[in-house]
Order: structure tokens, then C-alpha cells, then sequence
């Protein structure tokens, strides 16, 4: 992107999962920040002023559950790009709220950061709001509860 003169910076937030045979290793991180590619920021336990500072939130996962890093996104309003994979579908709706690259696709991420980076401000905001309204309507913090005490009510059930 950089190469077809795109101002794009891009930085990578969490801990590195070097046990994690799929995790990106360190060694390729710095390479990556040597090489001035992307920044490094480590480990934080508060991501939001972190967010709040970033124009968008990519996660370019091969599989996950509900990713709390989109719904944190989300819920700060921030549009997303994730890899259509379960889980991240639960958050991210295609061209609603974000934007789907395929997995295992850097061509295909880079194509949606590029669509995202040329969205006009209108684009943009609905995104964000519609990011925010999605988190409230499925994931707020009463629906859940309220959903975890169905289901508890439904296993009393079938033990009696």
C-alpha cells in the first residue's frame, strides 16, 4: 500500500503467543518494525485509548470465537476489517460496520484496507454508528446476562 503511495500505518496491540505454533513469531515482528512496516505497541491492559486513536480495527484471524477485539471496536465505533470467519461474523457485518477480506489473503486484506481508505466521511460514520448499534443490540452487557440466566433456567430444568 505504502508502494502505491498510500499513507497507511499500521500497528499491531497484544501479547506475542510464541508457544503458539500459528502466532506470528517475534522474529518476524522485528523484521516487520525494522523494516518500518508496522509498529509494535506490546502488551496494554486498557486498549481503548488505543482504539480511540485508530481510524480503524483489523483483525486478519484464521478462526476465533466472538473476538473482544472487534467488539471493543465496535463498541468505541470504529469500523472493523475481519476475515469472514465464524466468530468474526458475529460482529462484523459486510459493508455495514466493516469490511470481510478472505482468510489467508494479504491481497484481499489489502484490497479492504484500501476500500476502507477511501470511503468518504459519510461512509465512514455510518460505519462507526452502525458498529456501535450492532454491539448494543446483540452484546450489551444485560443481554448476555440475561442470557447465561436462560440458559442456567433451561439446565435446572432437564436435571429435575
Amino acid at each position: 500500500m505504502r508502494a502505491e503511495g498510500l499513507n497507511v500505518t499500521c500497528q499491531i496491540l497484544g501479547f506475542l503467543d510464541v508457544a503458539n505454533p500459528s502466532a506470528i513469531s517475534r522474529s518476524d515482528i522485528d523484521a516487520w518494525v525494522a523494516e518500518g512496516v508496522v509498529e509494535y505497541l506490546g502488551n496494554t491492559t486498557d486498549v481503548r485509548p488505543i482504539i480511540a486513536q485508530a481510524d480503524a480495527v483489523v483483525l486478519p484471524s484464521y478462526r476465533e470465537g466472538t473476538p473482544r477485539t472487534l467488539l471493543e471496536a465496535a463498541a468505541m465505533a470504529r469500523p472493523m476489517i475481519a476475515t469472514n470467519v465464524s466468530g468474526c461474523r458475529e460482529v462484523v457485518v459486510d459493508q455495514v460496520n466493516g469490511l470481510f477480506c478472505e482468510v489467508r489473503s494479504a491481497a484481499s486484506l489489502a484490497a479492504c484496507m484500501k476500500t476502507l481508505q477511501g470511503c468518504d466521511v459519510a461512509t465512514w460514520e455510518a460505519m462507526s454508528k452502525a458498529g456501535r448499534a450492532i454491539v448494543e443490540a446483540r452484546f450489551d452487557e444485560q443481554l448476555v446476562l440475561q442470557a447465561y440466566s436462560a440458559a442456567l433456567g433451561r439446565l435446572k430444568q432437564h436435571e429435575t
